[in-house]
């Protein structure tokens, strides 16, 4: 078996993070007729390295530093920046999750991304720098509340007696349902810090959950599920979708490979690295699909350390 990626809190929160809550809010913007000579001397009053092109309240572009640096080099300040700017514009959500923008700033390259509201509106812009300010913040931020509440309810399991004790947490997930996308890891993350869980393993669990939430909002017809089983050596998470299901497995694990349509893409979502980034949180991970029918994943994560030869490993349901 494959040895589970170890997750760091920060990888954790830009799972956690919403875009809205790192982005840069004061907006500066340029028009299409905006001079290159103008736009130069916008970047430098506001220290800034690139914009967002407005017409009538609508993006129609983006302008970087490196756009007028070409300019500079050809001598050509007087033309327009709609003559230069980038067009084809990857925008982001500002209810999605920061691992969405992280996954289009490693795929493009681009510097920053502007962020628009359900409406599709114009309302911030985001940076590699912003992400990082807002996760340091976040971090700050964390480590101050767990000063300061130190409550756990581990003895849960301890006060009762049973032949198997276990908490069951079940949630319904709605398709193309972005705007509560995450909820349902959120939830059980927190119960799982509330009953006192390794901060690294419930990293694990919250993270393998959020991706699996998440190709359920992308990819059903129907809806589905997220239940989560909390044991006392373990918690089992199965994410059920239930259609239209998967027509081929193994190649549904293939890192970068996605069914996902064209306009979900350009969100930002269905990047083909749900699958992969689960398998590496999970200790045990089971996929089973049926095309027309729908799609089982169970998810385990050990709460507790594994003796030689997985004693006490439990059996798929």
């Amino acid at each position: 078996m494959v040895k589970p990626t170890e997750v760091t809190r920060v990888q954790e929160l830009v799972y956690e993070l919403k875009i809205g809550d790192v982005m840069t809010k004061r907006l500066v913007t340029v028009t299409p007729d905006t001079s290159m000579a103008e736009f130069k001397e916008v970047l430098r009053v506001n220290r800034i390295s690139g914009t967002p092109v407005v017409e009538n309240g609508r993006l129609v572009g983006i302008i970087s530093l490196e756009d007028l640096i070409k300019a500079l080099s050809e001598g050509d300040l007087e033309g327009p920046v709609c003559e230069r700017m980038t067009r084809d514009v990857r925008t982001v959500s500002a209810h999605e999750s920061v691992i969405e923008a992280v996954k289009v700033f490693s795929q493009t390259g681009v510097g920053r991304l502007p962020v628009v509201d359900e409406q599709g509106q114009l309302v911030g812009i985001i940076t590699q720098g912003d992400i990082t300010h807002g996760l340091l913040k976040a971090i700050e931020l964390d480590y101050h509340s767990d000063e300061i509440s130190r409550y756990r309810a581990s003895h849960i399991f301890e006060d009762i007696v049973s032949d198997r004790t276990s908490l069951l947490l079940r949630y319904k997930v709605r398709a193309r349902d972005f705007t509560r996308g995450g909820e349902a890891s959120s939830k059980i993350k927190r119960a799982l810090i509330r009953l006192g869980g390794n901060p690294q393993v419930v990293r694990r669990v919250a993270i393998a959950t959020y991706e699996a939430e998440m190709n359920i909002i992308i990819h059903t017809d129907h809806g589905g599920e997220i239940v989560a089983e909390i044991q006392p050596e373990q918690v089992r998470v199965l994410a059920v979708d239930h259609g239209p299901g998967i027509a081929d497995v193994e190649q549904a694990m293939q890192p970068g490979f996605s069914t996902a349509p064209e306009w979900i893409r350009e969100m930002g979502f269905g990047a083909g690295v749900g699958l992969n980034n689960i398998q590496k949180c999970a200790d045990e991970m089971h996929l089973e699909s049926t095309l027309g029918v729908g799609t089982r994943l169970q998810i385990v994560v050990y709460l507790q350390p594994r003796g030689e030869g997985g004693a006490g490993a439990s059996e798929t349901s």
